[in-house]
């Protein structure tokens, strides 16, 4: 990491305090120590990059403008908050920076009063910040609120709702969008951030005010005057929408003119009822290699600024992720069915589909931040004869609850579901891991459920799941697999039949998916029977029914909450066909789990090599 003394602006600034006590033409220069400690700072510990390069004079602005914590401020996603978090008292922790015990890669509330509200998916913020400013009307406070969103955020469902929402009410929110869509425009410049200035100003404000009560009176007249107004504006900014929504939009500004933000923004803080700022900024701005190719550089592995290349390809493992098994499987198979078709809610790259996506582009759908539109479109796909295959998170599959169960199993549609991320996801913490799929999709009816192994076995599954005549779900972990070759196969495996891998005696563990390896390891150490489970539903009752009369204890293993998860599936079936025996689960607790290395938190939960055994001799002492 760069040296302190490299910094000598950014290191007067413990808190947002001391930056107000910072004359404006300082901060030109604090933006730019900023950005580079910012850049030294994930070069070191890795963490999402373009997104907060691109919202430094933004952050600075709104600290200097808004009297935080006392104004909430609530960053969407959370991606584009380091240069806050930086400016709030955590500079010196920035070295932790999604490690075990350290800062979380997102904002947090029990991390600092400054993180007003938790975020990791997206498309949360004007929900919540309209709450806070329906909150503070309630109780007589004057305070602002300001909502900070991206224009990728700004594709889901929910930032409308919030949005039609607030322009239905007169508490006081200012929605900004930090829209980096695209390059700064030559419309954002002179011009466009004098309206900027004009129509935030208290002049225009009081003018536009005392005109709407006058000709209120005359209900043609106001109809007239609003039409005018909305189409000036329309011809020099694009606003219409928010403005038809009930919002006073102004804008876009230059995202990187903090004169010209920290007027506006001043502007708009005396301004009643809800505001819309849109700020066009740059992702990755300071950084060229960031700068030419953003996505590279969304969320970083540790690296050398200096020497990009480096960083991007260092510690580069020679196994295959499960993400590029899952992407191989989905170009051989759309080579032998021209039927499927590849939907992904904004995650064209951590989902593996990068390929297919260039390859096949006419069966390649991006709906953006939208995952319940995902689920729903891949239904009506389905109806029409199509083979639509999902590439999804397992965290933001919670988001599509409903259709799924209503759109897609309950018309028992032929929909294949391949949910990355599935278990514990190290870094980006609670928000992101995947602890919760198995016990929200066994309940539902139609559902087959899968968890691979390894490689080849990821592949079989899929397969299996794309020609099921019913909805299909394959889950596998983040990183990379056993290292096993994954082949060309595209046979699909048996349904509901398990795998016995090795025959021991007392013990039995039933693993289910990323488990199996250290199942192994564990039982040969135990000298127990060893199983890969490969469905979580259905079971396979012959296998549970032999493995239960042969041994006196049973262990159930899985990378997913213990409650209602694989094992409870295990226990239910000997509970339904009154099969007595000693039946212990071992898998995620029932708690949140926080940010730190895959392997670091394994091992602190027990489901490591050394943990199962640690648990089985304890049971049988």
């Amino acid at each position: 990491m760069a040296d302190f003394n490299d910094y000598p602006l950014l290191t007067q600034i413990d808190l947002p305090d001391d930056l107000r006590r910072l004359h404006p033409s300082q901060l030109p220069q604090l933006a730019a120590e900023l950005r580079d400690f910012m850049l030294h700072s994930i070069g070191e510990t890795g963490g999402h990059l373009a997104s907060g390069l691109g919202t430094v004079e933004l952050t600075i602005a709104l600290h200097y403008v808004f009297n935080t914590p006392e104004d909430r401020l609530v960053w969407d996603v959370g991606h584009q908050s380091y240069p806050h978090k930086i400016l709030t008292g955590r500079r010196q922790q920035m070295s932790t920076l999604r490690q075990l015990g350290g800062l979380s890669g997102f904002p947090k509330r029990d991390e600092s009063p400054y993180d007003t509200f938790g975020t990791g998916h997206s498309s949360t913020s004007v929900s919540a910040a309209l709450g806070m400013a329906l909150a503070a009307q309630l109780d007589g406070s004057k305070r602002n609120v300001v909502a900070v969103i991206g224009d990728g955020a700004l594709t889901a469902g929910m930032a409308f709702e919030a949005l039609n929402h607030a322009g239905d009410l007169d508490a006081n929110l200012l929605v900004i969008l930090n829209d980096n869509e695209m390059s700064i425009s030559p419309n954002v410049g002179g011009l466009s951030n004098y309206l900027a200035r004009i129509l935030s100003g208290k002049v225009y404000a009081t003018m536009r005010s005392s005109s709407k009560k006058v000709l209120q009176n005359i209900p043609s007249a106001w109809e007239l005057a609003r039409r005018a107004e909305e189409h000036m504006k329309g011809m020099v900014i694009p606003g219409t929408l928010f403005e038809e929504m009930g919002f006073n939009y102004i804008g876009p500004v230059d995202g990187h003119d903090i004169d010209t933000l920290l007027k506006t923004l001043g502007n708009i803080k005396s301004l009643e009822g809800p505001q819309f700022l849109h700020v066009m900024t740059r992702k990755g701005k300071g950084y060229a290699p960031a700068e030419a190719n953003p996505s590279s550089y969304h969320g970083v592995s540790p690296f050398n600024p200096a020497d990009p290349e480096i960083g991007q390809g260092s510690g580069k493992s020679s196994k295959l992720t499960y993400t590029e098994v899952f992407g191989k499987w989905l170009m051989d198979m759309a080579e032998a069915v021209p039927e499927l078709v590849a939907i992904t809610p904004a995650m064209e790259a951590g989902s593996g589909l990068t390929a297919f996506a260039k390859a096949c582009p006419q069966r390649y759908f991006d709906v953006g931040i939208a995952e319940q539109h995902a689920v729903t479109l891949a239904a009506g796909l389905a109806c029409e004869g199509k083979k639509p295959v999902v590439a999804i998170y397992s965290t933001f599959l919670q988001r599509a609850y409903d259709q799924l169960i209503h759109d897609v199993a309950l018309q028992n549609l032929p929909v294949l579901f391949a949910i990355d991320r599935a278990g514990i996801v190290g870094p980006d913490g609670p928000t992101h891991i995947g602890s919760f799929d198995l016990s929200f999709l066994r309940p539902i009816p139609n559902m087959i459920i899968m968890a691979p192994a390894d490689e080849p076995e990821c592949r079989r599954m899929l397969t299996t799941g794309f020609y099921h005549s019913g909805p299909a779900a394959v889950r596998y972990p983040r990183g990379v697999g056993r290292g096993l070759a994954a082949g060309n196969d595209l046979t699909p495996l048996p349904i509901g039949k398990a795998e016995l891998l090795r025959q021991g005696e007392g013990v039995a563990l039933l693993a289910f998916g990323s488990l199996v390896a250290a199942a192994e390891v564990a039982g040969a150490a135990l000298n127990a029977t060893v199983v890969n489970m490969r469905f979580v539903k259905p079971l396979d009752a012959a296998l549970l029914r032999q493995v239960a009369a042969q041994h006196s204890l049973l262990v159930t293993l899985e990378e997913n909450t213990i409650a209602g998860g694989a094992g409870s599936a295990v226990a239910e079936f000997f509970a339904q066909n009154r099969i007595n025996v000693a039946c212990h689960h071992l898998g995620l607790p029932d708690s949140f789990i926080e940010h730190g290395g895959r392997e670091e938190l394994l091992k602190q939960l027990g489901l490591d090599v050394d943990g199962i055994v640690a648990a089985v001799t304890a049971l049988l002492g």
